[in-house]
């Protein structure tokens, strides 16, 4: 063990333990040149098995970055241990919450859960995915604001495709998975839903995490759509659990809508409403209604109705349109993408009001029992693109501002579908980031450091503007990307400038910005959309706008700023 009050590396000073482990032990240490605490876990080489650590595994650990997951700063190999640094969280852990309190309320284990499973989805979708294998209550830690942070990283892995099995087996009995005991298994992402199952049983009921029985029978008072998601997490079998966090994620988000009362008014709602359109397809067909496209509606309803919408003279009529060619074939992306793209941002806005619409129409169910959007979620490919342009209107159009929390869900589930192109994939990843500073941006931890780097920020900022966002996307996404790059210049430039952005840098990515609206947006100019003209030219004077705040946050200090 480390001596208290020995000095680490020349920097990190030993303060007191605050975790044992197995192999490992915890300290507080800090930086007193910077004033900043530091948790600092000493590893034993060997040990337990002659287990050797991968030194590789924990560079590549040092690379993450989420708001979930403490970053990794130093490794420092020692004779007989490895020292890792890393954030100090300050909180407690979800066990000692357990033995203070007992059963955990149900909405505060479904935001630790909603929380972890971003975390987990965050790591799966890495190149090549982490998996963590380790998830209990002990390793989890609730901060004072209620987020919570996913520590120990010990028994982490990459995920190696093709690989038959783990090169060591690790996890914590009760809670791991029933391949992590198998010899012929290698786990995966499905191990890790499976982890999260059983801590949730657990902090839902306060039992013991090895006598899994349904919710119901432990505390009759919770969901039984809760029920439904743990009771699936668990499964034995890998390919009867969820197939990944971001099918998890979705579900811990409208768990409501499995609740069996819920499903039964819904069941309801469908048959009144199909009892309703049968009639009045009898009235309009009676009346002659679409008698222009009689032969092609015989052939194909759902491409009628799709000609009916793009060609409606109200904005009601074509919505009411679009969702009739939803609800014959939800399956099929050219109805939800003509509905979101035509139907709702056709003004380059999403109100309130049209986003319900939109929750309306994806909770309908389909005759099999499925809403519409997890009968659209088997067309993987179609899905992504919807989730990436839905996060995109979310982020950037909904005209609650201060509500990302739905662009986040969205772009989690696109980052990680693997059935989009490479720059579009790091931009939803990067995008899903953002939405996370959105919350983060001027908070402080109990220490007085900022959530938020707004190094890191402007790094993620300026990434999203690279290559021809018109090419790989559309004018409109374009837009709205330059728009937020340009419009945080100019209201954060103080703070881009204090977090070592330099000035030459900040007009570098303006001058960028200005050079794609002057030549992407003409060669596009004919296929505008009305309006779209008006937009280009407000964001040249909004550029304009960002240089003056440049100028003004390094005046005085002889150029950029060092």
């Amino acid at each position: 063990m480390l001596k208290i009050g020995s000095v680490i590396d020349g920097k990190y000073k030993i303060l007191n333990v605050i975790g044992i482990g197995g192999m490992s032990v915890v300290y507080l240490a800090m930086n007193e040149r910077a004033n900043k605490f530091w948790a600092v876990k000493e590893i034993l080489k060997y040990g337990c098995g002659s287990l050797e650590l991968d030194r590789k595994e924990l560079e590549m650990m040092k690379r993450l970055k989420h708001p979930n997951i403490p970053s990794i700063v130093d490794v420092i190999d020692g004779q007989s241990s490895l020292l890792i640094v890393m954030d100090y969280v300050e909180g407690l852990s979800l066990e000692a919450l357990l033995q203070e309190q007992g059963a955990q309320s149900q909405e505060k284990v479904l935001e630790w859960a909603r929380q972890l499973c971003r975390a987990l989805l965050y790591l799966h979708s890495r190149k090549p995915p982490v998996i963590y294998r380790d998830l209990k209550p002990a390793n989890v830690i609730e901060r004072p604001d209620g987020t919570v942070a996913l520590i120990d990283f010990g028994a982490a892995r990459e995920y190696k495709p093709g690989g038959t099995k783990d090169t060591v087996s690790l996890g914590t009995q009760g809670y791991a998975a029933p391949e992590q005991y198998e010899e012929t298994e290698q786990s995966d992402a499905r191990t890790d839903i499976y982890c999260l199952g059983v801590m949730m049983f657990q902090l839902l009921t306060g039992e013991s995490p090895y006598r899994l029985r349904p919710l119901g029978e432990c505390a009759p008072s919770l969901s039984s759509g809760l029920e439904a998601i743990v009771q699936k997490c668990t499964q034995v079998r890998k390919e009867d659990r969820y197939q990944s966090c971001a099918e998890l994620l979705y579900a811990l988000e409208h768990y409501q809508e499995q609740d069996r009362t819920y499903r039964k008014e819904q069941k309801g709602r469908v048959i009144r409403f199909a009892a309703w359109i049968s009639g009045a397809f009898l009235f309009l067909g009676a009346a002659g209604l679409f008698l222009g496209l009689e032969t092609q509606a015989r052939r194909s309803s759902y491409e009628a109705y799709l000609l009916a919408a793009r060609n409606s003279v109200s904005k009601g009529e074509e919505l009411d349109n679009y969702e009739k060619a939803i609800c014959l074939h939800p399956y099929r992306e050219e109805a939800w993408l003509g509905l979101l793209r035509e139907g709702f941002l056709d003004d380059s806005l999403l109100t309130a009001e049209e986003s319900g619409r939109l929750r309306s129409v994806l909770i309908q169910y389909a005759d099999d029992g499925q809403t519409y959007e997890a009968v659209f979620r088997e067309n993987q490919a179609g899905y992504a693109r919807f989730a990436y342009e839905a996060g995109i209107a979310y982020f950037y159009k909904f005209e609650e501002k201060e509500n990302k929390k739905s662009a986040r869900s969205y772009f989690e589930i696109a980052a990680a579908s693997g059935e989009l192109n490479e720059n579009q994939t790091e931009r939803a990843r990067r995008l899903c980031l953002i939405a996370g500073y959105y919350s983060e941006i001027g908070l402080a931890d109990a220490a007085g450091d900022a959530y938020v780097s707004f190094r890191d920020y402007w790094d993620d900022l300026r990434e999203l503007t690279k290559g021809s966002l018109v090419e790989e996307d559309n004018e409109r996404t374009a837009l709205v990307m330059y728009g937020e790059l340009t419009g945080q210049i100019a209201s954060r430039a103080y703070e881009f400038r204090d977090a070592g952005v330099k000035e030459e840098e900040m007009l570098e990515q303006l001058n960028q910005v200005e050079a794609h609206l002057n030549t992407d947006f003409q060669a596009a100019g004919r296929e505008m959309q009305p309006g779209l003209q008006d937009e280009v030219n407000g964001l040249k004077q909004a550029v304009e706008q960002a240089r003056r705040a440049v100028s003004s946050a390094f005046a005085g200090r002889g150029g950029a700023y060092e």
